[in-house]
């Protein structure tokens, strides 16, 4: 099947470098349909969810942002990497590429991203999809990840890594994704990471929820426990609108686990089915 990548692109905006790779376009049926703007996690590079938006962008106009501080967007010291900059970040650069309707789907760190962007109301957000996110906070139960798995990878990875060195951090992945997050982990920058690991204890995301109106898709992974029943619960309290798919097999990095099952969680929820 052809391949849906168009090209990767920089945009000024929110003060930033903002770096992205757009897979679909808005051509024929896509342009009927409110564009995805993807945002990966933690220590996820766009590039590493280029196989998520290879799929999307089948059906949709799709955009996967390097978060600042990853990737090939404006890192380094002296920036702000907070939520709240993160979150601005995803609404400007909407602006900046002039999109009129657009959903979010964000995953783990993004997904908190994502709810902090939807708070304010955003022109043009439709929809939220929140995959696996953080359900931390203050007086919450913590992230349940280390956070030297992160740094001890990076490190390594600064100094140069390949597939096998990585199968110490990732032992079931295969060898091909390995290989990719070993390419490009080292554009993470350290203190971006620990600060934003740091706030999954310290910013309190469940606050925002009562205030998004938006639609929202909360999909979770069967293992890893990050989001439990309990959470489930409490998050649909909140924002009531909440549909909750929990896919089979998966651990928190679910496409990855079960990149079928994350597809079928999807449904037709952005506006067509994803298949």
């Amino acid at each position: 099947m052809t391949s849906t990548f168009l090209y990767g692109g920089n945009v000024h905006s929110n003060g930033i470098r903002q770096h992205y790779l757009r897979y679909g376009g808005a051509d024929g049926e896509r342009a009927q349909r409110d564009a995805v703007i993807l945002i990966p996690g933690i220590t996820s590079p766009a590039v590493t969810w280029g196989f998520v938006a290879e799929h999307l962008g089948r059906q949709f106009d799709t955009y996967v942002l390097d978060v600042r501080g990853r990737g090939l967007s404006s890192s380094g010291p002296g920036l702000d990497y907070g939520l709240d900059a993160q979150a601005a970040d995803v609404t400007a650069f909407a602006q900046a590429l002039g999109l009129q309707r657009w959903a979010l789907v964000g995953h783990s760190m993004g997904g908190r991203i994502a709810v902090r962007a939807a708070r304010s109301q955003p022109s043009g957000l439709t929809r939220l999809v929140i995959v696996d996110p953080p359900v931390s906070g203050p007086g919450r139960r913590a992230y349940p990840a280390a956070l030297p798995w992160y740094v001890d990878s990076i490190r390594q990875a600064t100094l140069g890594m390949d597939a096998e060195a990585m199968r110490a951090f990732c032992p079931t992945w295969t060898e091909e994704q390995r290989q990719l997050r070993a390419q490009w982990l080292h554009t993470c920058h350290e203190p971006a990471i620990v600060q934003s690991f740091e706030d999954f204890g310290r910013d309190d995301i469940h606050a925002d929820l009562p205030r998004i109106k938006h639609p929202l898709l909360l999909v979770t992974a069967e293992r890893g426990d990050v989001v439990r029943g309990e959470d489930v619960a409490e998050w649909q309290g909140l924002a009531p609108q909440t549909e909750h798919v929990r896919v089979p097999g998966a651990g928190h990095m679910i496409p990855w686990d079960n990149e079928a099952g994350f597809y079928e969680a999807l449904g037709d929820f952005l506006g067509a089915r994803v298949n």
